[in-house]
């Protein structure tokens, strides 16, 4: 597929994309405008705004909001994750886009004006010091803002968020009026608080997750940006099939260790997915995968670009900030984790080979030490981030001097073979205007949660909503460590169910101010609770009935969509299963790279085993012996479930059911073998 058609294809399943092409006077006004943003981020991260982060996130949210309304059109009839999928539309701007673009930029640069009327004075301290008591112009344009908020994230998300946010501002407003015995009843909020939380407090419109998108969030899409197109892209993709050439499953393990490569830099389960399945699924398709396996290969490949450092998805920048950590720990916290994701996907891509009979496939590329020596610079710049962040260096400005780096390593391309890939100024500013549209949605999305997590802050939503839950798996039974284990489960139910509904990181948002206190009151650290919201809540990409990595894998597959989500299910179990042995026992923290050398490999070892007896049981192969039966699956699955209990005893039990598990298939082989043995029927049948 050419780029450009994987590109508009991409753009159909991400839903932080935009959706408009722009040309003419929008197209330049979106390309002045996405530059000035871009280079105020830029500006910002060495030479902040004297006058605070704060100032600096609304005139951020003032240069992007409107380029919102430019992007993204306005015909969105079904939730994003939901409506027919097309390719997105070229049609300028209407009248209507134009106008609310204008009001964004008033509602936004009202609390910087040097003149608010009627506020009884005017500019950026003056207003700060209305908190908690506002002028009516100031309600006015900050109910103006919220409305905005809500249009702009039903215009690039789909209905359900903004459905999400206007119940949170109904609980806010009418909790007051339910019954003092309910647990979430509260004192009640009228409106003129609720728009005051929102425009003028540190945990509304400008709090963490807007800080985040500004601050780190556009640094790090620029730089995908700029990586792509100085063709890191095709390098990672080339040099995964390079690898595998010779491999009788060189299709399979090309799919995955592209998605691997290319999730370093992407940050996007969907655009990852057709970006590797563009160019792997004609070799899938030769080696006889049916669409549905291989997109299902394809798409928890994919999904693995949210999972896997040193660009994992946003929120796992809010992490950092809501923990008051380095973006560096939370990479680390990433590392083993991602390892066992991937490694879960090459078993059942192994076993899937030897169960099916695919066939090998001759891979035309040259050799991997060719390709590293000629294009291997493309990794100088992922490496350098993790150097950076390792000596001290903030995560901001890791990102702009790997950015530099790359732009410098690009004129290192041959000059008769790649250099179209070579960053010059007209390239770079194309590379700043493609980072900048790549935020526009996600700034949306965290401005917008700040109604959420303002409104928890003032109700106290938080506490009761853990209580709540706590309280539900304390009704089923008295053990801590069981109350624990079912408050878990009922949290990843819920979280994977949020997921379903809204974006990662609202749903990360979500789930932290409402699961997160409940698993922190039972004990579960504060790494360990967050991680585990994480994953649950990356899982919505993969998780049937709106899989958008999986819908994005069916279309470039043209598989059937149900049972591609099903495959897809089955190649990412292991993620699924993981994050609960983070938080219900202390030795899951090894996991996250927390503890000593002893903790850590030896809950890397233990569960490495469970990913490969779940593989196992999943794909009903034991690799290099034969096909298991259904009570070796069983008790397969029952060892991979046991052994994610990092305890001493259930660690035990979990080896022995899967020792059983083996022998059951070595006994089932046997007797194939006996059965299908006998005296030939005559010498030539010997001989053959």
């Amino acid at each position: 597929m050419a780029e450009r058609a994987t590109r508009d294809l991409a753009a159909q399943f991400e839903d932080e994309k935009p959706g408009r092409v722009l040309s003419g006077p929008a197209g330049l006004l979106l390309t002045a405008a996405a530059l000035a943003v871009g280079a105020l981020a830029l500006w910002q991260v060495f030479r902040p705004l004297s006058q605070g982060s704060k100032y600096y996130l609304i005139i951020f949210l003032a240069g992007v909001l409107p380029l919102v309304f430019l992007a993204y059109p306005a015909d969105l009839r079904l939730p994003a994750r939901l409506r027919t999928r097309r390719r997105p539309g070229s049609s300028g701007p209407t009248v209507t886009d134009w106008a609310l673009g204008a009001l964004a930029v008033a509602a936004c640069l009202y609390p910087v004006l040097p003149i608010q009327i009627g506020s009884g004075g005017g500019g950026y301290n003056a207003f700060l010091d209305r908190q908690g008591l506002l002028a009516p112009t100031d309600l006015v344009l900050g109910t103006v803002l919220l409305l905005l908020l809500l249009e702009a994230c039903r215009r690039t998300t789909g209905w359900i968020l903004p459905a999400v946010c206007l119940l949170f501002l109904g609980y806010g407003y009418y909790g007051g009026l339910l019954p003092q015995s309910w647990p979430v009843a509260h004192a009640g909020l009228d409106f003129s608080q609720l728009i005051d939380a929102f425009y003028n407090s540190d945990s509304g419109f400008y709090g963490t997750p807007l800080d985040v998108a500004a601050s780190y969030i556009v640094l790090f899409t620029i730089y995908g940006a700029v990586l792509e197109l100085s063709g890191a892209g095709r390098f990672f993709v080339e040099l995964s099939a390079a690898a595998f050439r010779r491999s009788r499953t060189a299709a399979g393990r090309t799919a995955v260790a592209s998605g691997f490569l290319l999730g370093t830099v992407s940050g996007s389960g969907a655009a990852t997915t057709v970006s590797i399945g563009a160019v792997t699924w004609p070799l899938l398709r030769r080696a006889g995968y049916p669409p549905e396996r291989a997109g299902g290969m394809l798409a928890a490949a994919g999904v693995g670009a949210i999972l896997s450092p040193p660009t994992l998805g946003a929120a796992a920048f809010i992490i950092a900030e809501y923990l008051g950590v380095s973006y560096l720990q939370v990479l680390g916290w990433a590392t083993v984790p991602t390892v066992l994701y991937y490694l879960g996907i090459l078993l059942a891509v192994e076993i899937d080979a030897r169960r099916s009979g695919v066939r090998p496939v001759v891979i035309d590329v040259g050799s991997p030490w060719r390709l590293l020596g000629r294009f291997g610079y493309h990794f100088a710049s992922l490496i350098a981030i993790i150097v950076f962040l390792a000596v001290g260096v903030s995560a901001t400005r890791a990102v702009v001097f790997a950015i530099v780096l790359t732009v410098a390593l690009s004129f290192l391309a041959p000059r008769n073979e790649d250099s179209a890939h070579r960053l010059t100024p007209g390239r770079l500013v194309t590379s700043l205007v493609t980072g900048v549209r790549g935020v526009l949605a996600v700034t949306a999305v965290c401005a917008a949660a700040g109604i959420i997590t303002a409104t928890t802050t003032k109700t106290g939503l938080g506490p009761q909503a853990a209580a709540l839950l706590i309280g539900g798996a304390q009704a089923a039974t008295s053990d801590p460590t069981l109350v624990l284990v079912l408050t878990a489960l009922l949290a990843a139910v819920a979280l994977t169910l949020l997921g379903l509904a809204v974006p990662v990181t609202a749903s990360f948002v979500i789930g932290w101010v409402i699961v997160g206190p409940a698993l922190l009151d039972l004990g579960v650290t504060a790494p360990a609770a967050a991680m585990f919201v994480f994953y649950f809540a990356v899982l919505s990409e993969v998780s049937p009935p709106t899989a958008l990595a999986a819908v994005a894998a069916a279309a470039v597959t043209g598989g059937r969509l149900v049972p591609t989500m099903w495959q897809t299910l089955r190649y990412a179990l292991p993620a699924y299963l993981i994050p609960i042995a983070f938080v219900i026992t202390p030795a899951g923290l090894g996991l996250l790279g927390i503890g000593g050398i002893q903790r850590i490999a030896f809950a890397a070892a233990v569960t490495a085993l469970s990913v490969a007896v779940l593989a196992v049981a999943a794909g009903g192969w034991l690799p290099g012996v034969g096909p298991a039966g259904a009570p070796e699956r069983v008790l397969g699955a029952l060892a991979g479930v046991t052994l994610l209990w990092l305890e001493p005893v259930p660690v035990t039990v979990g080896a022995a059911l899967a020792v059983v598990a083996a022998a059951g298939v070595f006994i089932r082989r046997g007797s194939a073998d006996r059965s299908s043995s006998g005296s030939p029927a005559n010498p030539v049948e010997e001989q053959l």
